[in-house]
């Protein structure tokens, strides 16, 4: 793809008041994280109701070891940001984009050096007390589970600790959701960047954005149910399409 090609997109944004990105599952797998829902996906080799809210809550020791399982075999290795995520974080330190979304719970946004991306799912590096609700890394819990302690406990209040994730049969968090709609529905630009857009309600959010006259640019290697009421639909990949964007801006 050359820059003829992207500089309607790139004159969108350059002329926009506000532009939101919302990024999905696309944007982690060029770091070498699987997707979930794939023929090659994590659900073809897991059962999701391993990782339900209620399996969570009637068999935690069960549930943090398979668990720890899944995560030593699905995210074995060192994953780093990608040339998606960098663009994004310029884009955002050159003031052409106000709000990030992300699908995605890897923390790597934060890792590129986006500064505040709204987590709609949670963040897997973090495990969230059940009972205080005091936030903490992932690392050293993954070693309590490993060494025995299931379910882990909290050392503050010693009620059991969750992956500050959205687990199956969960809410979205309420404060997160509010925030990505509220800038969903003022944007002038969408970008809606390795989504499939299918999955409830995080798809709405570029919806919003087109009902409410702002221009829908998608950019993910295969068709999406929005992709007929995109001003622009690019079937690339997001390592190249993002960084010609931020060149150009």
């Amino acid at each position: 793809m050359d820059r003829d090609e992207l500089a309607p997109v790139v004159e969108a944004i350059r002329t926009a008041d506000s532009v939101v990105a919302m990024t999905g599952a696309g944007v982690s797998t060029a770091s070498g994280i699987p997707d979930f829902r794939s023929e090659d996906g994590i659900w073809n080799e897991y059962d999701p109701n391993d990782f339900h809210i209620s399996r969570f809550r009637t068999d935690p020791e069960g549930f943090w070891r398979e668990r720890v399982r899944m995560i030593e075999e699905a995210f074995g290795g060192d994953v780093e940001p990608n040339a998606a995520h960098e663009a994004l974080a310029g884009l955002e330190a050159d003031g052409h984009l106000e709000t990030l979304i992300t699908q995605n719970v890897d923390g790597l946004h934060q890792e590129a050096g986006s500064e505040d991306p709204i987590e709609i799912h949670g963040n897997g590096q973090r495990v969230v007390c059940t009972g205080c609700e005091r936030r903490s890394g992932v690392d050293p819990i993954m070693d309590r589970v490993r060494d025995g302690e299931t379910p882990p406990a909290c050392e503050r209040c010693g009620d059991v600790l969750k992956p500050d994730v959205v687990l199956f049969g969960e809410r979205l968090p309420e404060h997160e959701l509010f925030r990505a709609q509220s800038a969903a529905r003022s944007a002038d630009v969408f970008l809606a960047i390795g989504s499939s857009l299918t999955v409830e309600p995080a798809a709405s959010l570029p919806r919003r954005a087109y009902e409410n006259g702002g221009t829908l640019c998608i950019v993910n290697l295969d068709r999406t149910e929005l992709s007929e009421r995109a001003a622009f639909d690019f079937r690339s990949d997001v390592t190249e399409v993002l960084p010609r964007v931020e060149e150009s801006l």
